[in-house]
């Protein structure tokens, strides 16, 4: 596994949402698929959404937590289309996801 540091100096980091940076690392445009690494400051979290496709997360570093569920460093998560939920990671991680489609966050 690459290094923590490593990771955040190598990229180039936007705001998705307080706490919680994505580094973009290929993508067809809005609609389209997406891969990124998210990083998660600790006690960061994403407000529900919608998965319109597919969603595959592997966390690299630290954990987040999905409902009742913990995923920890090497878990792959699989969402189906038509999940919905919201991520909070009490201790922070990095993760790469990939996106069939865009999210749609709601509220």
């Amino acid at each position: 596994m690459l290094e923590q540091d490593a990771l955040l100096e190598r990229y180039e980091w936007e705001p998705l949402a307080e706490g919680v940076y994505i580094a973009t690392l290929y993508t067809t445009g809005e609609e389209g698929p997406r891969s990124a690494l998210l990083h998660y400051l600790p006690g960061a979290c994403v407000a529900k959404h919608l998965h319109r496709g597919f969603e595959h997360i592997l966390i690299l570093h630290g954990s987040q937590q999905d409902g009742d569920a913990t995923y920890r460093v090497g878990d792959l998560v699989i969402h189906k289309p038509g999940t919905h939920h919201a991520i909070v990671s009490p201790q922070g991680c990095i993760a790469l996801g990939v996106w069939e489609k865009p999210v749609a966050f709601q509220g």
